[in-house]
């Protein structure tokens, strides 16, 4: 369990509780952090460090559902366990619709507990590795022109070259620079490693269509028209 090790913040109403919950997860090896209130969550917790939140339904301020959707409001990806004692299936259905990872409820057995907490605590380093994975690959995003982000959305699509062309309105041999600056600005050595690297990087094409890019390479030369002629001027680029 040492390797798995992280912050679990546990939010419940009653003292005894959380006094309880916090003694089992140390002698697992696990940091907590208590609050009796949702509002004292909210001004204590730390939404860049990893971590996990074991969450009442019922809390005298915010309800544990309304705390769950003000964390999405805010970008937090902390994966939630619910432990309750009040449990209903429409708000175990909304929780887990929401993105909660477990649902249980009180009485719950300690090898229960355990196992929804290291579930949790796997997401919360799966959810961070992915969220450095798009970092990473937006860093190198930035570089692209606007022409190379739409050639790579027409490649990671699964169109040829001269469909992509067709699409831009642009011509084939435009396609083919655009496509080999891009896999050089991602860092990739070939087309297959810019789809694998596009592939495995989930949300990553939905922020480059909305991306402006940066100005358009190279200088002006002749090349063979498309035959609709609705190029435009960061469509005609330098070709060796």
């Amino acid at each position: 369990m040492g390797e798995l090790s992280e912050l679990v913040y546990l939010v419940d109403d009653e003292p005894p509780i959380l006094k309880a919950l916090g003694r089992l997860l140390k002698a697992n090896g696990i940091e907590t952090k208590s609050f009796l209130t949702s509002r004292a969550f909210l001004e204590a917790y730390d939404l860049q460090r990893p971590a996990c939140l074991l969450l009442d339904l019922e809390l005298p301020d915010i309800s544990g559902l309304e705390l769950q959707c003000t964390l999405r409001e805010r970008g937090s990806t902390h994966p939630i366990v619910f432990l309750s004692g009040h449990a209903d299936v429409p708000r175990s259905v909304s929780a887990m619709k929401n993105g909660a990872v477990d649902f249980l409820t009180k009485p719950v057995r300690r090898t229960t507990l355990l196992a929804a907490i290291r579930n949790a605590i796997k997401r919360s380093h799966a959810d961070q590795a992915s969220s450095r994975q798009l970092e990473h690959v937006l860093q190198r995003c930035s570089q692209l022109t606007r022409r190379e982000c739409e050639v790579v959305d027409g490649m990671a699509s699964g169109l040829l070259n001269k469909q992509i062309a067709a699409n831009l309105g642009i011509v084939e041999k435009t396609v083919k620079v655009h496509r080999a600056r891009a896999i050089s600005k991602l860092g990739c050595r070939s087309s297959f490693e810019l789809l694998r690297l596009v592939n495995s990087t989930p949300g990553i094409l939905p922020l480059m269509r909305m991306f402006d890019g940066v100005p358009a390479e190279g200088t002006h030369v002749n090349e063979e028209p498309h035959p609709d002629e609705r190029r435009s001027a960061d469509d005609i680029v330098e070709v060796n």
